[in-house]
């Protein structure tokens, strides 16, 4: 979910000395830029908004917790607590990694010191912060040896009973029991051996305010709840679930290794079906997973799979925390598809909602609020606890009971579904009492650690993030922020918030306001640039051009933005492109391209987008007739052979692929050689890749010089211009780009755009390439085998891919190959992954052995 921010440019964070950042002149006077890691900068992010952005007032490092006047329900509980000494937070590493932070270690010092006095509290009156997120095991249904007791945390409920089918809602005989802490408790014993509450059954929890009126709510921990779809706007109900053993789904497959560097697919399982109609878990598993998987992603993000009862609200207005949504299935439909995905080796992340709840009564956890103390409640009382802009509710994440609840929240997905990690939705939300509304960052420290920032929230993700990452040291989590508030992404150890990752949410602004906004010949190379590297290199970022913010009613799909009504008629590969169509293809893969290339540390696309889904998303809703039209995904699109969705399709394939095979995603090695306003062009290193962008709409560059670090032979690796991809075909791959040394060795001024050397390609109008460094060390054999691959497939997927070559044909000579040929069904042929068939073919009657990706 998009956090209301209006943000300016970052001022410039001072590079460390480590950094090089250089400026020099072409043969023809154009000035390049070379920036080389590490690259030290706050996230840049312009967006304007029809309010005019309200600047932070300039504050010393402070005390939110002083400022907002609440109080610890448990101070009395943490006093007796050793807490870190000075000299151990004065050592604390992120003031070694980012020398800045040194002006705001009064307000780190005082968040590391409410970390600390949390955790060793929750660990002395818990046991451990682990056991204390297994809350499940205490709270809501418990399945005992002799019945089911049953827990709900309530202080402000005057009495309580438990009422459902079992017991034809009627409580009287099954009042529950308040301890000190507010927690109402029923054991109901078996009958006969068997279950007094059968599986399936609906229940809830019945109370009474202390005005005297009784009301039904859904159990705070209930994992399943339902509605009757033949009634309109009908309320949900609980739904005990506890299926017999052999209706349980037990996971045959392990979680996958974590990738190098996700390259994520974010899906909406509801909306994915090519039917106006609510998809399934099952049919999710069977029909979509295939296809991420042969598009080479490695991870897939399931948004809206805890229960919510308006589909509208894209999943982020949560009413049952540890139920999936019932629209798509049960949570054995949900295990099956997490199963399937681990047997195709994809991670499977959750968009978990710990920002704000559905303001709904009736359905949600805001029903237990009845007008009492924020202490007594899962929220904040007053403006505190409300969300003007979502109209949701805001947890108090200073009490005890809402951290039980939020952190156990996460370990349940991890356990019970074998989930690999996190997207958190809303932190910049979270971090700051003013949530981001009509707020201006612009780089300052003081802007995130001072008294606007809401050290309660920060404390909890540091909780969550420890939790996660003892539970499942592999786990990937990603924080959705777009204030770049500096240690978000370090390691809790160290003094930060934890997060693996977080959303480079300012590329996709800055590319939806070039399409609307730019021509082609107003758009700033140097600005794409900045836009796409300005991050701090010591805290990872996940790329994306495009994900399901910019596509909700109101906006467009990127490929829609370029092409419109002419995606209506123009699509058809049968007959010549529109230049409209031509323009909009070959930018589409640019722009996904370079914003994976060089945005970030991992990469991010939506479904549907990978091919260039027309229109927009629209849920159903009263204002569209309740249509589930634009609610879908047309697969049809790309399944239609003449139709040239499939060019933007096997293009992102290929990106995949390639980073896949040369792991650039994860190399520290980023280098922008050259930048030009005037030729439209972005030259720069990534990992073992020199990828030339040129954006001009009309200017073919023959003979184009490009610096690169290693001497040598380079070829193409991968061409947005090949035929396969819907392009021209005017670069070669066939052709062999050698090396020439520039100036001076050990004296980069004498280089050639702070390059040692460089090689002449030929850049025609709006296409991206990428080159690789030839191995010229592999004997003949082992270079063809590659060769073929690379001709093939459009692509060469590198020394992994050609190393299981080399350990295949090693000792194998050229005249045992003469006459042998090996079909792909033949069981003697030594597979290489489960994915991959082995076939040979005859190259002037010899044979190659060659390699084909299939799913």
């Amino acid at each position: 979910m998009k956090t209301f921010v209006s943000l300016a440019s970052h001022s410039a964070i001072p590079p460390p000395p480590s950094s090089i950042t250089s400026f020099s002149k072409n043969s023809s006077g154009q000035i390049s830029i070379s920036y080389l890691q590490p690259i030290w900068a706050a996230d840049r992010y312009r967006k304007n908004f029809p309010l005019s952005s309200i600047k932070f007032q300039q504050r010393l490092p402070g005390f939110a917790h002083e400022k907002i006047g609440h109080h610890s329900a448990i101070s009395t509980a943490i006093k007796d607590t050793s807490i870190t000494t000075h000299e151990e937070m004065e050592n604390m590493d992120i003031f070694h990694v980012d020398p800045y932070l040194e002006k705001c270690k009064d307000h780190l010092f005082y968040r590391w010191r409410r970390y600390t006095e949390q955790k060793e509290a929750i660990e002395k009156y818990e046991g451990s912060l682990e056991d204390f997120a297994r809350g499940y095991l205490k709270f809501g249904f418990i399945r005992e040896d002799d019945g089911i007791v049953y827990r709900e945390w309530a202080p402000a409920a005057q009495e309580a009973q438990l009422i459902g089918d079992f017991n034809g809602w009627h409580g009287s005989n099954h009042s529950m029991v308040k301890n000190q802490f507010g927690v109402w408790t029923i054991k109901i014993p078996d009958s006969n051996g068997k279950s007094p509450i059968p599986h399936g059954s609906k229940v809830k929890f019945h109370f009474k305010h202390d005005n005297g009126v009784w009301v039904d709510r859904i159990p705070a921990w209930i994992t399943y709840a339902t509605v009757d779809p033949t009634i309109f706007a009908a309320p949900y109900d609980g739904v005990y679930w506890d299926p017999p053993p052999s209706e349980r789904y037990q996971f045959q497959y392990p979680r996958p290794p974590k990738p190098e560097a996700p390259r994520i697919y974010e899906a909406h399982v509801g909306m994915s079906s090519e039917e106006p109609r609510v998809s399934s878990y099952r049919e999710f598993a069977d029909n979509v997973l295939p296809r991420i998987k042969k598009n080479n992603y490695n991870t897939v993000q399931l948004m809206a799979i805890m229960e919510h009862s308006y589909y509208g609200s894209f999943g982020y207005h949560v009413t049952n925390f540890f139920a999936v949504s019932s629209r798509s299935g049960t949570p054995e439909d949900l295990k099956y598809l997490i199963d399937k995905a681990h047997s195709l080796g994809l991670q499977v992340l959750m968009d978990v909602v710990h920002s704000h709840a559905s303001n709904n009564v009736t359905d949600g956890l805001n029903g237990f609020d009845v007008g009492q103390s924020t202490q007594l409640s899962y929220f904040h009382t007053e403006e505190r606890g409300y969300h003007k802009l979502w109209d949701s509710r805001l947890f108090n994440y200073n009490n005890w009971e809402v951290l039980r609840f939020l952190l156990s929240n996460l370990r349940w997905w991890l356990d019970e579904y074998n989930f690999d990690g996190f997207r958190f939705d809303g932190v910049t939300s979270m971090l700051y009492h003013h949530h981001g509304i009509n707020k201006s960052f612009t780089g300052d420290y003081s802007e995130y650690f001072g008294f606007d920032t809401d050290v309660d929230a920060v404390v909890y993700l540091m909780l969550a993030n420890t939790v996660i990452h003892s539970i499942l040291p592999d786990a990937t989590v990603i924080a959705e922020d777009v204030s770049g508030m500096p240690t978000l992404g370090r390691p809790v150890s160290e003094g930060g918030v934890g997060f693996d990752y977080r959303l480079a949410m300012g590329i996709p602004d800055r590319w939806i306001d070039y399409l609307k906004n730019k021509s082609d010949d107003q758009w700033s190379m140097q600005e794409i640039t900045s836009c796409l590297i300005n991050r701090r290199y010591s805290e990872k970022c996940i790329a994306y051009a495009e994900s399901h913010d910019q596509a909700i009613v109101g906006d467009k799909t990127m490929a829609f933005l370029l092409m419109d009504k002419d995606m209506y008629i123009g699509m058809s590969a049968l007959e010549p492109a529109s230049p409209i169509v031509d323009r909009g293809i070959a930018l589409h893969k640019m722009i996904h391209f370079i914003t994976m290339a060089l945005g970030g540390d991992g990469y991010l696309n939506f479904m549907g987008n990978e091919f260039g889904h027309p229109e927009w998303i629209d849920f159903p809703r009263e204002g569209n007739g309740w249509s589930y039209d634009k609610c879908r995904r047309q697969w049809n699109l790309v399944d239609t052979d003449h139709l040239r969705y499939k060019f933007m399709n096997a293009f992102d394939r290929a990106m995949n692929a390639l980073e896949d095979s040369f792991q650039f995603l994860s190399s520290t090695k980023q280098i922008v050689s050259y930048t030009s306003d005037e030729e439209k062009v972005i030259v720069f290193e990534r990992g073992d890749l020199v990828f030339v962008f040129n954006f001009h709409t009309e200017n073919t560059y023959d003979g184009f010089k490009v610096g690169c670090d290693l001497p040598g032979k380079y070829r193409v690796a991968l061409d947005s211009d090949a035929l396969e991809f819907g392009g021209h075909g005017r670069v070669g791959h066939d052709v062999d780009h050698f090396t020439s040394p520039e100036g001076e060795p050990g004296k980069p001024e004498t280089n050639f755009n702070n390059r040692p050397n460089s090689f002449k390609v030929l850049s025609p109008p709006q296409t991206c390439v990428a080159y690789y460094k030839v191995d010229e060390s592999l004997n003949g054999i082992e270079h063809e085998a590659a060769e073929v691959y690379k001709a093939e497939e459009g692509l060469d997927h590198g020394a992994q891919e050609v190393s299981q070559l080399s350990n295949m044909l090693e000792g194998v000579e050229d005249s045992d190959l003469e006459s042998a040929e090996v079909s792909e069904e033949d069981e003697e042929a030594e597979p290489i992954t489960a994915d991959l068939v082995t076939r040979y073919n005859l190259l002037h009657q010899k044979m190659i052995m060659t390699l084909s990706s299939i799913s």
